[in-house]
C-alpha cells in the first residue's frame, strides 16, 4: 500500500510539477553520473598513455568493444526504460515489473554468451577492431579482462536506465558514481603499482563495474523503485517488440559507433600509431564534453515518457524546447573553450609525443566548430525515441555515426589524407543536423494536433457529464 502511495506521488510530480524545475532536479544526478563515467574513461586513457603511444592506441582500439557492450546494454536498457516510463504514466506498474525483469535478465544472458565467444576468438577479434601489430599485444591484454566483465557490465547499463526512467536518477547516480570513483583510484595501483600495464587498467575497470552493478541491483529494490525478480522474467515477443522499438535507435547508434571507431582506427592507422592515439584522445575528450549534455537530456527522458503516456503533450513540447535551448548555450561555451585550449588539452594525455599533440589539436579544433549542433541532434533523437517513434529515432541515431560518418571516413582521407580523418566527424555532424531539423519540427506539429484533439475530447467528456447531471 505504501509502495502504491509513493508511486502515485511520483506520478503526480512527473505530470504536474513545472517541467523546467523537474528536468533540472532529475538531470543533476544524471549529469554527475555521466561526468564520473567520462572521467574514469578518460582516466584509462590518461594513465595508459603514460606507458607508450602504442598502449594509448590500444585503449582507442578497445573503444570499439566497449561500444558493443554499450550497444547491448543501452538497447535493452533504453528500450525497457522507455516502455516502463509510458506504462507508469498509464499507472500499469505490474506490467512494468515484467518489462524490467525481462530487459535485465536478457542482457545478463546475452552478455555472457558474447563474452565467451570473444574470449575464444580473442586474437582475430583484436585485429578486427583495428589494432596494428605494435598495438595488438597491449590491446589483447586490455580486452581479455573487459570480456570477463561483459555480462554484468551490460546488465549495469540496463539497471541504470530502468532507474532513470522511473524518475530515480539519484539511485542510478549512486551506483555509477561509486564505480567510477573506485576505477580512478584503482587505475594507477594496477597499472604502475602492480606493473600490470594495459591489463591493469582493464582489471580496474571490471572490478569497479562489478561494484557498480551490485549497488544498482540493490537500489532497484528499495524505495518505490521496481524490484527486479526472476519470476517476472517474461521472454515474450510482445514485450521484446516494445523494448526493441524503444531500444533499437540506441543499438544502431552504439553499433555504428563501434563500426565507425574501427574505420577510424584503420584510416588513422595509415598515418601511424600517433594518429590512432591522437584520435582516441580526441574521442575521449568529446565524450567527456558531451556527457554533461547527455546527462541533462536524460533528465528530459522520464519527463517525456511519463507525460506522453499521460497524454500531457503540452508538457512534452515545453520540456523539449527548454532542453534544446539550455544545452545549445552550454555546448557553445564548451566548444569555445575547447578550441582555445586544444593543444593544452591534448598535451595533458601525451605531452611526450609532439606528433600526437599536433594531430589531436587540429582534430579537436575542427570538432569544436560543429559541436553545438549536437544539442539539436541528440534532443531530437531522445524525443522520438521516448514517444515510441522507433523508425524516425533510428534514422536520426544512425545519421551521425553511420549514414554520414562512414562515407566520410572512407572517402575524405583518400582525397585529403590525414586532414580527411580529422574532418570526417564535423562533416557528419553538419549533415546530421540538417536531417534532424524536419524530423523534430514534424513531430512537434503532430503533437500539437494531438494536444488539441485531447483537449476537445476532455471538453466533450465534461459536457456529457454536465448533461447527465
Amino acid at each position: 500500500m505504501k509502495q502504491m502511495t509513493n508511486a502515485d506521488e511520483k506520478f503526480k510530480m512527473m505530470t504536474q510539477a513545472p517541467v523546467e524545475r523537474l528536468i533540472c532536479s532529475l538531470a543533476v544526478p544524471t549529469i554527475i553520473s555521466m561526468l564520473i563515467t567520462s572521467v574514469y574513461n578518460m582516466a584509462d586513457t590518461f594513465f595508459v598513455s603514460k606507458i607508450s603511444t602504442s598502449a594509448s592506441g590500444a585503449v582507442g582500439v578497445s573503444f570499439s568493444l566497449m561500444a558493443i557492450i554499450q550497444a547491448i546494454g543501452f538497447t535493452l536498457g533504453m528500450g525497457s526504460g522507455n516502455f516502463i516510463s509510458r506504462l507508469l504514466g498509464q499507472k500499469n506498474r505490474q506490467y512494468a515489473s515484467k518489462v524490467a525483469a525481462t530487459g535485465f535478465f536478457t542482457s545478463l544472458f546475452l552478455g555472457a554468451a558474447l563474452a565467451l565467444l570473444g574470449l575464444v576468438f580473442l586474437d582475430p577479434l583484436v585485429y578486427a577492431l583495428g589494432a596494428t601489430r605494435t598495438i595488438a599485444p597491449y590491446a589483447k591484454s586490455y580486452i581479455q579482462y573487459i570480456l570477463i566483465g561483459m555480462p554484468y557490465m551490460t546488465a549495469s547499463f540496463v539497471l541504470n536506465n530502468i532507474l532513470r526512467f522511473q524518475g530515480s536518477a539519484f539511485f542510478a547516480m549512486l551506483g555509477i558514481g561509486a564505480g567510477g570513483i573506485l576505477n580512478i583510484i584503482l587505475d594507477p595501483v594496477f597499472i604502475f603499482g602492480l606493473h600490470m600495464g594495459t591489463g591493469g587498467a582493464a582489471l580496474a575497470t571490471i572490478i569497479s563495474q562489478f561494484i557498480s552493478f551490485c549497488i544498482l541491483f540493490y537500489n532497484s529494490g528499495i524505495s518505490e523503485n521496481i524490484k527486479i525478480r526472476f519470476k517476472n522474467f517474461t521472454p515474450k515477443w510482445e514485450i521484446y517488440k516494445e523494448i526493441l522499438i524503444g531500444g533499437l535507435p540506441s543499438f544502431y547508434r552504439q553499433c555504428l559507433g563501434s563500426i565507425s571507431m574501427i574505420c577510424l582506427n584503420f584510416s588513422a592507422g595509415q598515418h601511424g600509431d600517433a594518429a590512432i592515439a591522437a584520435m582516441a584522445i580526441v574521442t575521449r575528450v568529446f565524450q567527456f564534453a558531451a556527457s554533461a549534455m547527455l546527462g541533462f537530456g536524460q533528465g528530459f527522458q522520464p519527463v517525456c515518457g511519463f507525460n506522453y503516456g499521460a497524454r500531457r503533450y503540452d508538457r512534452v513540447q515545453r520540456a523539449f524546447w527548454f532542453c534544446v535551448r539550455t544545452s545549445a548555450i552550454a555546448l557553445v561555451a564548451m566548444a569555445a573553450a575547447g578550441f582555445a585550449f586544444s593543444s593544452h588539452i591534448i598535451s595533458v594525455f601525451r605531452k611526450e609525443d609532439l606528433d600526437v599533440i599536433a594531430i589531436g589539436t587540429r582534430a579537436l579544433q575542427f570538432q569544436c566548430l560543429t559541436f553545438p549542433l549536437s544539442s539539436w541532434i541528440i534532443m531530437t533523437n531522445m524525443l522520438l525515441q521516448n514517444i515510441g517513434k522507433g523508425t524516425q529515432a533510428s534514422i536520426v541515431a544512425v545519421s551521425r555515426q553511420g549514414l554520414f560518418f562512414l562515407p566520410a571516413i572512407v572517402i575524405l582521407p583518400r582525397f585529403f589524407g590525414l586532414l580527411g580523418v580529422q574532418i570526417s566527424q564535423p562533416v557528419s555532424d553538419v549533415f546530421s543536423f540538417l536531417l534532424a531539423i524536419p524530423m523534430a519540427i514534424g513531430t512537434l506539429r503532430e503533437m500539437k494536433s494531438q494536444q488539441h484533439e485531447e483537449k476537445a475530447r476532455l471538453n466533450e467528456s465534461e459536457g456529457v457529464k454536465g448533461a447527465a447531471l
